[in-house]
């Protein structure tokens, strides 16, 4: 039997930074058509990836077992065809997965979100997942639940594409009860199986008249980790207002007296995950308008904007996330839809800012280098079929995989714990004053001047 996963033993911290994979596997409906990354980036067929990704010297993969392609018609008819032989090829080649059983999706069509279904469902999904594969110790029932809800139940861009607020709230709440019911069925097959739960904490930034709205959103990014952390009492500040959306005081109840069940925080963070929000729409392209139905507002990336470096970023975020919760963390996704010398920029920081952050205590246990073998069409967040491709530690392009610059700096950081090259002289583009939107600039500049005219 494979021992436990390396560098999750709770109970003490591991005496360096691991480097952990991931497959992007989102499978997501649009419409009718459902988006599966696994099929769309061809890791469905190609029978060496696995050994691809160990070769690199990983030894802990965040991988797939996808309630929607176990069972996707009835809960009693499961399809294990190729989870058996990924699985199997991982136990061979000594690969640790942190499973994951719904990433991005709401179940499959006989369980959906808020139909009553979803949470059992997935209850009976994971119980057949342990019972499959007992060996497994390390699971994450929901990726990124609150993510989840925003973009199907509130943006309307995934299924079942509503902009209800009350709906998305409920929604936070049944994928958390999905999670605590699915950790309790698979300990009951194994009893020590630990719970990495995703979430992305991007900050929100704001003009002075939208602030109001940046602490809204800004005390709403923890609301899952905080509701799986046992934390949501009557004084939480979204306590009230769940029970306002339709979440029953009997359900709060049930979380919170499970919590907390989380024992390593898994924190999703790009560099679209730090927003910044502006009233001025006219120096901003149209794309980014949107509103909360008081305001209108441009909604653009933090690093776009002209603030202070320190504010943004992977450091940033995972300082805020070590002193909320005080838990084991690990950076659970890091990718950059760029070249590679910037998706190895982006890399190094997270790296440099997970290793800075153990140096004074926290313990932070993993980064992640996500979409080993890419990604598809996340530019439009998979609402566009373009084909467009982003390439990971691997390209897919062309007869057989080629690696990228990222493959050289993860055999280097999952051997050593550091890596240096050429690349890395320069910073990404993020951290040059070029990256600040040209019509902000300028307004700063024009700023700038009538101050200095007036203090003349």
């Amino acid at each position: 039997m494979i021992a436990p996963l390396a560098g999750l033993d709770v109970r003490t911290r591991p005496p360096q930074l691991a480097l952990w994979g991931g497959v992007e596997c989102s499978v997501v409906r649009i419409g009718d058509r459902v988006r599966d990354q696994v099929v769309e980036t061809g890791h469905h067929l190609r029978g060496d990836d696995l050994l691809r990704i160990a070769q690199l010297g990983i030894k802990t993969v965040r991988y797939p077992v996808i309630w929607e392609k176990v069972s996707p018609a009835r809960p009693e008819h499961c399809n294990w065809a190729w989870h058996d032989n990924q699985m199997r090829r991982m136990r061979d080649l000594s690969l640790r997965p942190i499973v994951g059983l719904v990433h991005h999706g709401s179940g499959p069509d006989h369980s959906q979100f808020l139909a009553g279904r979803f949470s059992e469902g997935l209850a009976v999904h994971a119980r057949n997942v342990a019972e499959r594969y007992p060996w497994v110790n390390c699971y994450t029932p929901v990726n990124e639940p609150l993510t989840t809800a925003r973009f199907s139940m509130l943006y309307g861009l995934w299924h079942p594409h509503l902009c209800d607020h009350d709906a998305f709230l409920r929604t936070v709440v049944e994928q958390c009860i999905a999670t605590i019911l699915s950790m309790s069925a698979i300990k009951t097959v194994n009893k020590d199986a630990l719970l990495v739960q995703t979430e992305d904490i991007g900050r929100i930034f704001s003009t002075p008249r939208l602030r109001y709205q940046a602490n809204y959103e800004n005390e709403r990014r923890w609301l899952s980790l905080d509701l799986l952390c046992g934390r949501v009492e009557r004084d939480h500040p979204f306590y009230r207002t769940l029970v306002q959306a339709g979440v029953s005081e009997r359900e709060l109840a049930f979380i919170r007296d499970s919590g907390p069940v989380v024992d390593v925080i898994g924190m999703n963070h790009y560099l679209t995950s730090d927003r910044y929000l502006d009233e001025r729409l006219s120096l901003f392209p149209r794309t980014s308008h949107g509103g909360n139905g008081r305001d209108c507002y441009a909604d653009i990336e933090a690093f776009r904007a002209d603030l202070p470096d320190a504010e943004l970023g992977p450091g940033a975020r995972l300082s805020e996330l070590w002193a909320r919760y005080g838990l084991p963390i690990a950076v659970t996704e890091v990718h950059n839809g760029a070249a590679p010398d910037e998706q190895a920029r982006w890399l190094m920081e997270v790296w440099q800012a997970a290793t800075e952050l153990r140096s004074c205590g926290a313990d932070v246990r993993a980064v992640t280098v996500w979409s080993m073998f890419g990604a598809v069409d996340w530019n439009s967040l998979l609402t566009a079929e373009n084909g467009h491709y982003e390439t990971g530690v691997f390209d897919i392009g062309g007869k057989s995989l080629r690696p990228t610059l990222l493959a050289e700096a993860t055999t280097a950081l999952a051997t050593s714990g550091s890596w240096h090259h050429a690349s890395l002289a320069n910073v990404g583009w993020w951290r040059q004053s070029e990256r600040v939107l040209a019509t902000l600039r300028d307004q700063s500049r024009r700023c700038a001047s009538g101050s200095s005219e007036k203090q003349e």
